[in-house]
Parts: structure tokens; C-alpha cells; sequence
């Protein structure tokens, strides 16, 4: 059944940073039984819902709803192989002793899977590992696989995944989103045939390896990736944006949704995958993506996160305060000078054994417990515009902020601040200007190759980086800084 397939999923009790709606949904029916449905943003207009229906419906079958929706990818398109090191020696484990509960838990879902067809039996192998049971939110127990020895024989595939910085600045700044989500997405990618073998595990009945691409292997995200750029490269960037298993189709006008849409179900029938109906969203004006809010208006600050500083109490302990530096990291695109604001606060994780909470700790932290009652929006940047920077340095963080002008309105892109080391406190206040600089150009690359930028401070920076006698780490910043427009 539909539940059965979903339970497959660790992902299907998460609470993790999925993406999700900010609006009221409605149910869409899509299936031929009752309670088939996707969800539809609230707010459409009656054009634009009936656009996205006829759309949906017309691709009804792109949804799975058991194993058997679920054709798979073409494993001449794309399959994951293990790329053992050949000098590492095949570990079988020995059985561990489970009992009562957690038996009866891996024989059901052990059969769930081979009636999925994502296992077979097998019983010849060099590598054979035990299974490990985690217990859901919901009660209910998940079935994985300890592949630690096989992970370790096995190189790391370092097939770049897309900038969170990029994919959240492609996202934000349209409407409408829709939010799609590929039904026990790692299953549809087929095991390299050769290598199926290697992935088996032990039960009391049998020993059984994949035939699917199962989560805990080292190297399944990254195959994952990779068939996402292939299947949508022509869509990512221009209509649409792909982390992992995480997809956003974006519009900057309702009138042409329906259509990228459209384009997006194209693909997605070109190569055999199949929607998780459940957690696909359509026509929404914005939502979480990757951790950040997105919405027409720019990029948020998630209310959850703000949410979790606001409800705090003053720290008692260094896990309180690791805690509170957790959230306020997290939020670190938002919060100006955040390093300098929070100095008294991250000295007190340098020194644990003389945990004392001063009145400075006390000032600062009420001032970030007001400040996510108005985070502001970011911008993302307009390519035709030039970019504002603007550095602060203190006695123990740097700071910069960069910010776009538009009808002598400056909007905010991107805060970044973070602490000194020891031995950069003893810098020059122009030595220190420019760390922020390069740690600004480092973190922000993209902008930086993209725009000119300019850099507002009242030191000659640029003259003083440009001189021929420069030695040192100012020689070495300025050559790293001269490939930049600034």
C-alpha cells in the first residue's frame, strides 16, 4: 500500500529542514480512490487553479502511490556503483542478537521490501553487515543498514552539490513555488547490477542485498545529485532549483507556471521517476527551502528559528549556551555584527571549566531575543546593478554587510561577521579591514564574480592593497582579491 512504500522513507517522520508551504492548502484529487490527493496553495486565483489542475491531472500518473507506480530509473541512464579500494578485505559481520520487539519489526520490514522489490535474497557474499533499527517520532520502526565497513573501503565520490547560498537567492524573489518531492527517491535509482551484492545484510531468515540504491551508503547523495543535474540541467537556474532530493519549480509570473511546470512533469516522464503526492505542494507564494524562508518578498528569516531565541531562557550551562550559539548561527544571515554582538556570549565556550554568565552575556542576549520580532528581508541581487559594501571591524570580530541600491533605497543581501583568532586581534585596523574584506569575498565568490562591488569605508583600502611594497598576508590578500571587480 501507499503507507507501506512511505514507511520505506526515514525522511516520512522527519522534522528536519523539508521544504514547506506558507500557505493554507487544499486537497487536489488526483488518484482513482478516494483520499488520492496532492495540495494546492489556497490562495489561487480561480485562472491560475484551473491552469495548474488541468496540468496535474493531465500528469496524474507521475505520482506513485505504491511500489508498483514506481517503474524505476533507467540503469543505462544512471546506477550506483561501489568503487571499492581494491586493497580493502571484505568484512562480514556476525549476527547480532535481537529479540522480541525489533525481531518482529525487521521481519515486516524486511518483507515490506521485497515486496517492493527493492531486495533480493542472496547467499553468496564477501561483505555482509547487520541491520539497525531506529525508532520514528510516530512509534513505528525504521530498518537501515550499518554499512560502516563498506563506506570505509569505499573513496569519497566529490560530485559538487549546488551553493546553498545560490539555490536559496534562485528561489526567493518569485512567485508562484511549487515543491515537488520524488517518492522514496533513492529507491529509483537501480544498484549497479555487479555490485548489488555488496550491499547485503543479515536477518534470521536470510541474507538479502539491495537492488535499489539504499540510504547509508557514503556515496548515495552524491549519485543522486548527479541524476537530478542530468535529468533537469536545462531547467535549474532558469525555472526551477535541485538540492539533493529537495526540488522548487519557480516562476517570476503566474501566467507562465502552468508551463514550467509542464516542462518540469516532461522530464520527470522522460526518465521514469515518480512524485510523492503527500508531500508535493503547488502554486504556493513562498515556503521553507533548505532552512530559509522564501517568498516574493526576498529571503526570511525561518519563524521556527526566531521562534527558538525568542522562548529561551538565560543560559545556566555550557550545553544552554552551545545551544543558544546553535540558533544564533543559524540565523547568522540576518543579524548584523553578529560576531561583535555575541562576543561575551562564544567567550564562554573557549573557557567551559569557568562557566560565569555576566551582565554583558545578559545584555547581549536580550537584544537577540528582541531582534527576531523584525529580522529583516534579503534581497536576492539584481546582476545589472552594482553591489554596496560596507565593513566594521571591533576589537574582537569583523563585520560586513552587502547591500544593493535601488532608487536610493539600500536593501540588504548578506550579513557576515565572525570572531578574531588570538593572533589576528593584534592586527592593524587596515590589516583587519582587510581580512573582512577577503573573508567577505571568500564567503560571497559568486557575487563577487558576478557584479562590481563597492566597497564603502572611509580607508584607502584599495590604494594601501595595491602598493608594490606590500609583504606578507597583505601581499597574499591582494593578489586573492585582484580577480574580483572591486
Amino acid at each position: 500500500t501507499h503507507g507501506e512504500i512511505t514507511d520505506l522513507d526515514p525522511r516520512s517522520d522527519s522534522h528536519d529542514e523539508r521544504p514547506s508551504p506558507i500557505d493554507e492548502l487544499d486537497d487536489l484529487q488526483i488518484g482513482k480512490l478516494l483520499g488520492q490527493c496532492t495540495k494546492s496553495s489556497r490562495k489561487l486565483s480561480p485562472e491560475l487553479r484551473q491552469q495548474l489542475e488541468v496540468e496535474i491531472l493531465k500528469n496524474a500518473d507521475l505520482f506513485a502511490w505504491s511500489s508498483a507506480d514506481m517503474p524505476g530509473i533507467d540503469a543505462n541512464f544512471i546506477s550506483h556503483r561501489l568503487a571499492i579500494h581494491k586493497e580493502a578485505k571484505p568484512v562480514a559481520q556476525r549476527k547480532r542478537k535481537v529479540g522480541g520487539e525489533r525481531r518482529e519489526a525487521i521481519i515486516t520490514e524486511t518483507q515490506k521490501l521485497l515486496n517492493a522489490g527493492f531486495i533480493r535474497e542472496v547467499r553468496y557474499t564477501t561483505w555482509l553487515t547487520n541491520v539497525v533499527l531506529v525508532k520514528k517520532n510516530s512509534g513505528k520502526w525504521w530498518m537501515c543498514v550499518d554499512y560502516t565497513n563498506l563506506n570505509r573501503a569505499c573513496p569519497k565520490d566529490s560530485y559538487p552539490l549546488s551553493s546553498i547560498d545560490r539555490l536559496v537567492d534562485g528561489a526567493s524573489g518569485h512567485a508562484p513555488l511549487s515543491f515537488l518531492d520524488a517518492y522514496s527517491g533513492y529507491n529509483q535509482i537501480m544498484m549497479y547490477p555487479p555490485h548489488e551484492v555488496h550491499t547485503s545484510f543479515i536477518t534470521d531468515h536470510a541474507n538479502y542485498c539491495y537492488r535499489v540504491m539504499p540510504f547509508g551508503l557514503k556515496n548515495a547523495r552524491a549519485t543522486y545529485q548527479r541524476l537530478m543535474d542530468k535529468i533537469f540541467h536545462q531547467q535549474i537556474g532558469r525555472n526551477m532549483e535541485v538540492y539533493v532530493d529537495d526540488m522548487v519549480v519557480k516562476t517570476t509570473s503566474s501566467d507562465g507556471h502552468a508551463a514550467d511546470l509542464a516542462e518540469v512533469f516532461n522530464q520527470i516522464r522522460k526518465h521514469n521517476m515518480r512524485l510523492n503526492p503527500e508531500k508535493c505542494v503547488f502554486g504556493v507564494q513562498g515556503g521553507k527551502f533548505l532552512g530559509f524562508m522564501i517568498t516574493n518578498r526576498g529571503i526570511e528569516a525561518n519563524p521556527e528559528k526566531c521562534k527558538a531565541i525568542i522562548q529561551m531562557q538565560s543560559p545556566q550551562t555550557v550545553k544552554d549556551v552551545q545551544r543558544l550559539a546553535g540558533r544564533l548561527v543559524s540565523l547568522s544571515w540576518f543579524i548584523p555584527r553578529l560576531a561583535d554582538k555575541a562576543g561575551p556570549i562564544f567567550t564562554l565556550l573557549r573557557k567551559p571549566k569557568n562557566f560565569e554568565w555576566t551582565d554583558q552575556c545578559e545584555e547581549a542576549f536580550k537584544s537577540f531575543k528582541a531582534f527576531p520580532t523584525t529580522p529583516p528581508i534579503l534581497q536576492r541581487p539584481d546582476h545589472k546593478t552594482d553591489l554596496l559594501l560596507y565593513l566594521a571591524v571591533a576589537e574582537n570580530a569583523i563585520n560586513a554587510v552587502i547591500v544593493q541600491e535601488h532608487q536610493k533605497v539600500q536593501t540588504p543581501i548578506y550579513f557576515i561577521s565572525r570572531v578574531l583568532q588570538d593572533t589576528e586581534k593584534r592586527y592593524q585596523m587596515i590589516e583587519k579591514l582587510a581580512l573582512a574584506l577577503v573573508t567577505a569575498a571568500r564567503r560571497l565568490r559568486p557575487y563577487f564574480q558576478s557584479h562590481q562591488v563597492v566597497v564603502k569605508i572611509d580607508y584607502p583600502i584599495k590604494q594601501i592593497l595595491r602598493k608594490l611594497e606590500l609583504v606578507g598576508r597583505m601581499i597574499t590578500w591582494s593578489v586573492e582579491l585582484s580577480e574580483f571587480s572591486i
